[in-house]
């Protein structure tokens, strides 16, 4: 009996601890779901926005979360699933004009790396503008100088088709080389105000060098030239009547911009028209040539720029410039138009109708026309111009000699700079991010996250990586479908890419399969679309049967509003429960959104970096309140990077120089028995001994005729590798590879100095003087403590006899006050008595 109910006890609590266990998996798995950012989306365009997530479109599908991780699909038919692909299709592929051994196309199902995609290699027969003569490219052939058409093709491929979904970084490759004998327009704008009289006769002299230059660098050159002074209104020029018919002596009439020379073949004209051309004169300091450079891009047709040419425009002067405002001092308050307006005598005819550009204007023309300025300015000028040039895409500044002697060379140096370089842009909106990767000409090393590469010769190829990723689907579905130009800065080729956002599945547009208006389904009260039903304004509910004039809170709340049976709370205590369908909170802040089946999902909870949500939009967004980091971070606040390029030092070798670890992209430097490294990648070690200890007894003679070489002839026969340079005091920097050291000699005193490595020799440089502790002076200090313990003991005997006589001062005084006090004759003992004793009768009465 007894063993039979320990058997039933045993039993019973099995079956508590089995129930225990079962009720902790399920809550531990409803809890997995929850932090799953595919389970919580409620539509199929939110859930393939999501990475890596695919949605179910099944009617039939139950309660099983339709949105679900592609990898862990178990439950959903092939033929239900919606988890778009990116798609890749080269349409233009010519091959690279003068390429070296025959640049082939990358067509022919060449596949790029990263992100799952469906890839063909098919090329358009029929393409618009500039590719519309070219069909599919003859590849294999030899090297030529052109394409089969005849066309210079410096970039390959030239068209693809993009399908894309939004947080799928995918990858693009691209080559760029420069072609043999590329045409080149060089157009001169020069100030013709009367300080540069001298500047124009020597530029006439060196028209015909400056011509045969550039013929030497291509032969398919053409030469223009234009000048300006100013617009002709008060303050910019005198408009007294005799001053505008010659403003100076010997000054030809005051003009805005005038194009004297348009770009021909015919460069020895160029002399021509310099010499040609008048000064003329202006009264003050700034010049009009924002409204000449505007005219000379916007005026194509008028200057001869070429469709396919490096375009340069050479702007010279020796003074500052007018901007966008500056017309108000005029009267002239019209903004400028950016569009050409010369007459049939080449003079800029809106110079006093409308205000001077502003540099964005003239930025955006550049990028438009692609086309390279050279700032040819004088030295006083050149720190402004430099800071122009660097919000000018393409253009750059230099120095040009007061007499403009240097101009040749000037150009020549310039141009050199340009063609050697090349730097990739694009036109991609701000929910397209492009980063790009190359390893340039360096085969072999690392790919880098860079878009420009330098040192590139006629011939060299040039790979790049285009990581293009949507970062956001844009709320107007037009804006779906855009056109993408990466493009070489300063020259009119470009790749052109056909950019389709995957942001919504096939069954949400009409007249797909998986689309029925009216649907049985959804009670004839809504849309099917992938599943699910869209009601209309007047019905909610999972198949819409619940009507917003019959609200019945809390109607099957146990089904619909809570995730499971050991739950309490509808909708996670932040919403209400309506016919089985929990409506959310709306919180204060609109941006700020609590979704999801249960409203278990918020956006506003996730960890914070550096005060922003999951470090900011770039990084990452919260999802569920977890951060889904973008590609490239990783991390609870997407503070990470993933990768560890930026760990590599930009010449090649270990990750962080081998003495770190890449830790979030950047490198944490290791501290070793020799010193602590320290730099971007952990390249430098400044307290490292290295040749320290090599160098120290050949410097500590040759410096300071101290340590073991002290003696003049051993440090002479022992110390001819270097020969140490003196300093007030050592600093190093490291950024030139320098150590410094430190040690003490014999007599305590510590002498610095640093080296270097310099074209395989050492160069040392000490500090002249050394730190050397000050003397001691023993006597003095011995004859002082002795002198303070006897001052001390002197001290002390003085304030001993100053107090005992204090006290016994006080003790007499007390004496002499207690004996003055006394009340009795001091003749008689007070304790002596009489023995007279005196008697009263007590029955006397006293008579």
């Amino acid at each position: 009996m007894i063993s039979s109910k320990l058997r039933l006890q045993t039993l019973a609590l099995a079956t508590f601890l089995l129930l225990c266990f079962v009720l902790a998996a399920e809550s531990q798995l409803a809890g997995k779901l929850t932090q799953n950012a595919c389970v919580n989306k409620a539509t199929c365009h939110e859930c393939i926005q999501t990475l890596e997530c695919a949605w179910c479109s099944d009617p039939n599908h139950g309660d099983k979360p339709r949105c679900f991780s592609e990898y862990m699909n178990n439950f959903c038919s092939a033929q239900y699933i919606q988890n778009p692909k990116t798609i890749q299709e080269i349409l233009v592929s010519q091959e690279l004009s003068r390429a070296s051994g025959g640049a082939a196309m990358m067509g022919g199902g060449q596949m790029s790396s990263g992100g799952s995609y469906y890839y063909n290699s098919s090329y358009s027969s029929s393409m618009s503008g500039s590719f519309s003569s070219s069909s599919s490219a003859s590849a294999h052939g030899s090297s030529a100088s052109a394409s089969s058409y005849g066309e210079i093709v410096q970039i390959s491929p030239q068209r693809v088709n993009l399908k894309l979904r939004m947080n799928e970084v995918h990858n693009l490759q691209f080559r760029y080389s420069q072609a043999e004998d590329y045409p080149v327009d060089l157009y001169y704008l020069m100030d013709l105000s009367k300080s540069m009289e001298d500047d124009k006769e020597k530029l006439s002299a060196l028209g015909d060098l400056l011509s045969e230059t550039m013929r030497n660098i291509t032969s398919n050159f053409r030469l223009g030239f234009g000048s300006f002074v100013d617009k002709v209104l008060m303050p910019y020029v005198s408009t007294i009547p005799k001053n505008m018919i010659e403003p100076c002596p010997g000054c030809a009439a005051p003009y805005g911009y005038k194009n004297a020379m348009p770009l021909d073949m015919d460069t020895y004209r160029f002399s021509t028209e310099v010499k040609n051309a008048a000064v003329s004169g202006n009264l003050d300091a700034p010049e009009g040539g924002f409204d000449a450079i505007m005219q000379a891009i916007a005026c194509r047709q008028q200057i001869g720029w070429r469709e396919q040419a490096r375009r340069l425009l050479v702007f010279s002067t020796d003074a500052g410039f007018h901007y966008a405002g500056d017309g108000k001092l005029g009267g002239v308050i019209t903004p400028n138009d950016g569009e050409c307006h010369l007459n049939a005598a080449g003079l800029y005819t809106h110079s006093v109708i409308q205000d001077y550009p502003s540099i964005s204007q003239i930025n955006h023309k550049v990028k438009q026309n692609s086309i390279n300025i050279i700032f040819a300015v004088t030295a006083n000028q050149h720190s402004v111009y430099q800071k122009l040039s660097s919000h000018i895409e393409g253009s750059s500044s230099a120095v040009l000699s007061n007499d403009s002697s240097n101009v040749v060379d000037l150009v020549r140096e310039e141009y050199s700079k340009i063609s050697s370089s090349i730097e990739m842009k694009d036109n991609a909106t701000s929910h397209v991010k492009i980063t790009y990767h190359s390893t340039c000409l360096n085969s072999g090393s690392n790919e880098l996250e860079t878009a420009k590469c330098d040192g590139l010769k006629v011939g060299d190829i040039v790979t790049f990586n285009a990581k293009i990723m949507v970062t956001s689907c844009p709320a107007d579905p037009a804006e779906w479908n855009q056109v993408i130009q990466i493009y070489p800065v300063g020259i009119n080729e470009s790749l052109i890419v056909n950019l389709e956002m995957l942001c919504s599945c096939d069954c949400e547009r009409p007249g797909s399969p998986g689309y029925e208006i009216n649907s049985p389904i959804c009670n004839n009260h809504g849309r099917l679309m992938c599943g699910i039903c869209d009601c209309d304004d007047m019905h909610f509910g999972h198949t819409c049967e619940c009507s917003t004039n019959e609200i019945h809170p809390g109607k099957n709340n146990d089904f619909g509003c809570r995730p499971d049976n050991s739950s309490i709370v509808d909708c996670s205590g932040r919403g209400t429960c309506l016919c089985g369908v929990c409506d959310c909170e709306k919180r204060a802040n609109p941006d700020e959104i609590i979704s999801g089946r249960f409203c278990e999902c918020d956006n506003f909870s996730c960890e914070r970096h550096e005060q922003q949500l999951c470090s900011g939009p770039d990084h990452g967004s919260c999802d569920c309140g977890v951060c889904a980091c973008k590609a490239g971070w990783s991390g609870s606040a997407c503070n990470c990077k993933t990768s560890i390029e930026s760990c590599y030092p930009p010449g090649g070798g270990e990750i962080c120089s081998g003495h770190g670890d890449c830790v979030c992209g950047k490198c944490e430097c290791k501290s070793t028995e020799e010193g602590r490294f320290s730099g971007d990648h952990c390249e430098y070690c400044p307290t490292c001994t290295g040749r320290c200890h090599e160098l120290k007894d050949c410097t500590q003679c040759q410096v300071y005729q101290t340590g073991p070489l002290k003696d003049p002839e051993d440090c002479r026969t022992n110390c001819t590798l270097f020969t140490p340079e003196e300093v007030e005091k050592v600093e190093i920097d490291e950024t030139k590879g320098e150590y410094l050291c430190m040690f003490y000699d014999e007599y305590d005193c510590k002498f610095k100095f640093k080296y270097r490595e310099e074209d395989n020799k050492i160069v040392v440089v000490a500090q002249t003087e050394r730190e050397c502790p000050p003397k001691v002076f023993m006597l003095g200090i011995v004859l002082g403590v002795i002198a303070a313990i006897v001052l001390v003991g002197l001290a002390i005997l003085l304030l001993w006899k100053l107090l005992t006589t204090i006290h016994d001062r006080r003790e007499f005084a007390r004496f002499e006050k207690e004996r003055m006090n006394a009340k009795w004759d001091t003749g008689e003992n007070p304790i002596y008595k009489q023995a007279t004793s005196t008697f009263k009768n007590p029955m006397y009465a006293g008579k």
